[in-house]
């Protein structure tokens, strides 16, 4: 594991442990320094990885601030999920090419598995899960209007592990965990196709906020009912998106054949 990335863990948990609340000053860059015992460049590499994911935020002549609270679990997943399709992401592609109907298989997998995860949360869910759970819808919202496709699709990620996590269940956490890779890449193609238009983005976002709203209420029923709503639109409007552009390759092939 990169220096960097083990420094972004270790102020992760300082943060946590220390309770620092949003808004919340660092402490200047020598004492981070010698608190975790690294290097100013590791320092400076791990908050720069921090302020990408909307975790802190720097204000010049100020310093570096709490924008958001991350659990560590949470950027270790998503840490492993860059890794990893940093090293397979030829090779999912092939896959995908290979086999069309493999982006089914990731829904079907999201729908039942996330459908549980949804259920247990909103039974179990910790004001602590919830407050995870509101900071990557917030940082979801965020980025979404700021344009970052590729933050945006990470945080979405977020969103449906940190419900996984507050489910409680460490057989259905692991199975959110080894489905990251997939639910990421999943999330990413749905915004590369659909979250480009202002309607759709609100409609994905009153489903979002729906999800999180019965988790906090604690409605399992109607939780699980809302996530596979929000999935089976998604999944919808791909087919919808990829069957059009089909059509159209398909005259544009006629007409050069004509």
């Amino acid at each position: 594991m990169k220096v960097s990335v083990q420094t972004a863990e270790a102020l992760l948990l300082m943060i946590e442990a220390q309770n620092l609340p949003i808004g919340a000053r660092l402490p200047a860059e020598r004492a981070l320094c010698q608190a975790l015992q690294v290097s100013r460049a590791a320092l400076r590499e791990a908050i720069g990885q921090l302020i990408g994911l909307g975790v802190l935020e720097s204000r010049a002549g100020s310093g570096t601030f709490v924008r958001q609270p991350l659990a560590v679990t949470m950027f270790r997943a998503s840490q492993a999920s860059i890794e990893t399709t940093a090293i397979k992401d030829d090779h999912v592609a092939k896959d995908d090419d290979a086999d069309p109907l493999y982006r089914l298989d990731v829904y079907e997998a999201r729908l039942v598995l996330e459908a549980g995860t949804a259920w247990y949360a909103a039974q179990r869910a910790t004001p602590a899960d919830i407050e995870h759970i509101r900071a990557a819808y917030d940082l979801l919202a965020d980025y979404q209007r700021q344009g970052n496709t590729e933050q945006a699709a990470l945080a979405d990620a977020q969103f449906h592990l940190a419900i996984a996590q507050a489910s409680h269940n460490l057989v259905l956490l692991e199975l959110m965990h080894n489905l990251f890779e997939r639910l990421q890449r999943n999330v990413v193609t749905a915004r590369r196709k659909i979250y480009t238009q202002t309607y759709e983005f609100d409609k994905l976002h009153a489903q979002h906020s729906a999800i999180l709203a019965h988790v906090s209420d604690g409605e399992p029923q109607a939780a699980r009912e809302a996530i596979c709503e929000h999935i089976g639109f998604v999944n919808q409007q791909i087919t919808d998106i990829e069957l059009q552009q089909a059509r159209t390759q398909r005259v544009s092939r006629l007409g050069i054949l004509l």
